[in-house]
């Protein structure tokens, strides 16, 4: 007798903690919404970018478009990692009190970077390093000279801007998403999205 009095308390129990789990929280979308006595399925679809077909004139530009993706999906990681990385870092560096704890902060942080980040980035090729310059800029919002200068200060910000155009790029590239870099932000938005194949 105690043993089924037991046990119909447990199921009672646990009924009412299914029921409780069940009910609807006022926040969420439901599954399925009933509409004039019709279930409705009731899903959440991501964005989805459409863009007009790009029709190649030549197979050299359809080559381009090839190199460019290629190197979009090569070098855009390391953009979004730059920018969670400087973002940290700024947040870090405004804790530090003292010019001198900020110096030695941000040496350190350049010595960890070097040792983790400069073998990959040394096997980029010239367009992936002026491509990584332009996605810096888009996800951070600032040049990379601009970043050098704050974080290293202006002379170690114009040596490596000479380098730099020694090299034929330019640390002060800025993306314009509106203009000459219509097409490339184009391809980011369908990266980002997992829209982005190859040809």
């Amino acid at each position: 007798m105690v043993k089924r009095f037991v046990c119909i308390v447990l199921l009672v129990a646990m009924v009412l903690c299914v029921k409780q789990s069940l009910a609807q929280d006022p926040f969420t979308i439901p599954n399925k919404v009933v509409v004039e006595g019709d279930t409705l399925n009731n899903f959440t679809i991501s964005k989805i970018y459409v863009f007009p077909w790009h029709k190649f004139k030549k197979p050299r530009d359809e080559a381009k478009y090839r190199r460019l993706v290629y190197n979009l999906k090569k070098v855009y990681p390391y953009a979004i990692m730059a920018r969670n990385m400087l973002m940290s870092m700024e947040a870090d560096v405004a804790k530090i009190k003292g010019k001198k704890d900020r110096e030695k902060y941000i040496k350190e942080a350049e010595k960890r970077l070097r040792d983790e980040f400069e073998e990959p980035l040394k096997r980029l090729t010239i367009s992936q390093g002026r491509l990584l310059l332009k996605l810096i800029d888009r996800e951070t919002g600032r040049t990379s000279y601009s970043i050098v200068k704050e974080l290293r200060g202006s002379f170690s910000a114009f040596c490596w801007q000479s380098l730099a155009r020694l090299f034929g790029s330019n640390l002060k590239s800025s993306f314009d998403a509106e203009g000459d870099d219509k097409y490339l932000n184009r391809l980011i938005l369908m990266y980002e999205n997992g829209q982005l194949y190859d040809v």
